[in-house]
């Protein structure tokens, strides 16, 4: 998106409404897009990205509470609110009951309209996220234009300002410490220490020293007086990876130094008040690891006050070109060889492998070819030897879960470009076949390509 304004989708099936809407909103300085039905509505998302939606309650087909729960699902913390007539009033109060934003009965006027829409949209921050410079440099080295990031990066976004700890879940290589830091790099801490600990690199005897400090003297090696993490951090943010190593004896020693919010060093007596607040990761199973008495219950509630999930590399497609050319031009080799970009043929490889290392592997899947590569263009034939195996395919339709299709349909789009022969192709689908596709989700090919320009 290039456009710097907040972006309002309107979902009504009575056209002259969605026409005055949309004018009282764009005179206003909105960008608005209306469609006329909440399958309409569910194929702009990954596209338009709104910060806020606006939908009637009875409409043919798909309704609004039915729409809102479908995009809750996907995007929990986008705001949504309720155009309603008289009669249903109770279904509206009932619907905000259950996380819609508010409700508006009609007729309304544009000051009522504007003031709801003024206060909805404070829930996604005062300008939209990641289009203007200075909003997106907490976010500068995460590198994405996938519908299921932007909705991540915009609960990180929010639990930024409070104190809240956060559990950050998501399988190796997908990017838990990027994400720690620009959750603190967004937060009111931001000028103060971000440090790390990764807690499967750290021997047991060695994890209250390391993290509580010591004085010197307090055991053999000992020679002088360490702060440790916490008080180094002191008015930061300390990020804990793979918390699940955690040893049990520890465990308990790091609860009471939450609890309480001291630490005492190795070796002294005395309690040393701290201000700290705690991100942690995990690729584990923290509740079975709780039920094999591995982790505490009682620490793991007190990590696990938000918790984010990292989606898989395979599950933001759209996202591979952009970190792969992202990684080339940041490997000096590939300046200093000549290579400038990946051959057709090897961006469909990627775009189709498993990637189970995720953006790590990726990352060393594009530096191992930069290497080896001796053209301009790297060839698949590098990719696929750096990833020591043949390239999984994606899905096929037939296989595919009707739920997922639209999101199947979007990400070709977007990997594409709103190219349909591409896209087709990529899903062994002829054109006639893809084009049914689309029309069953609403989806239009040029507005894909629209959105690159």
């Amino acid at each position: 998106m290039t456009s710097n304004k907040h972006r309002v989708l309107l979902v009504d099936d009575d056209h002259s409404l969605l026409r005055l809407l949309s004018l009282r909103l764009s005179t206003a300085g909105y960008e608005v897009s209306a469609v006329e039905s909440g399958e309409q509505a569910l194929a702009q998302l990954p596209l338009f990205q709104p910060h806020l939606i606006i939908t009637d309650l009875q409409m043919g087909g798909m309704d609004g509470l039915t729409l809102f729960d479908q995009v809750h699902r996907r995007n929990p913390s986008l705001p949504v609110m309720i155009l309603t007539a008289h009669g249903t009033i109770p279904d509206a109060v009932e619907a905000t009951s259950r996380g819609v934003f508010s409700y508006l009965t009609k007729p309304f006027d544009s000051k009522t309209l504007l003031e709801h829409v003024a206060r909805a949209l404070k829930i996604t921050g005062d300008a939209p996220v990641g289009n203007d410079e200075s909003t997106s440099e907490w976010r500068k080295e995460i590198i994405t234009r996938s519908p299921l990031m932007e909705s991540l990066l915009t609960q990180a976004r929010l639990v930024a300002d409070s104190d809240a700890s956060v559990l950050i879940r998501g399988q190796s290589g997908t990017g838990k410490e990027l994400l720690a830091r620009a959750i603190h790099r967004a937060s009111p801490r931001s000028a103060r220490p971000f440090l790390g600990l990764n807690c499967s690199a750290i021997p047991e005897s060695l994890f209250e020293s390391e993290l509580f400090g010591h004085t010197k003297g307090s055991f053999t090696g000992a020679t002088r007086d360490h702060d440790g993490m916490f008080r180094a951090a002191e008015g930061g943010t300390l990020f804990l990876d793979e918390i699940g190593d955690m040893p049990p004896g520890f465990q308990v020693k790091l609860l009471r130094a939450l609890q309480e919010r001291t630490i005492r060093p190795v070796g002294s007596t005395e309690a040393i008040p701290i201000d700290v607040r705690i991100i942690s990761a995990t690729h584990q199973d923290l509740e079975q690891a709780q039920q094999d008495n591995e982790f505490r219950e009682d620490l793991y509630y007190r990590l696990n006050v938000v918790t984010l999930e990292l989606p898989l590399l395979a599950e933001r497609r759209e996202d591979i070109p952009l970190l792969a050319n992202h990684f080339l031009s940041s490997f000096p080799d590939a300046a200093k060889k000549g290579v400038t970009g990946f051959s057709t043929e090897t961006m469909e490889a990627m775009l189709s492998a498993t990637w189970p290392g995720n953006i790590r592997q990726l990352y060393n899947v594009v530096e191992q070819s930069v290497a080896l590569s001796t053209t301009s263009l790297i060839p698949a034939s590098l990719v696929q030897r750096a990833l020591r195996s043949e390239p999984g395919k994606m899905p096929a339709f037939a296989e595919a879960r009707s739920q997922f299709e639209r999101e199947y349909l979007t990400q070709l789009l977007q990997i594409t470009h709103g190219n349909v022969t591409k896209a087709a192709r990529i899903a062994q689908r002829n054109r006639t076949e893809f084009y049914k596709l689309l029309n069953k989700h609403h989806l239009e090919p040029a507005q894909f390509k629209a959105s690159q320009s």
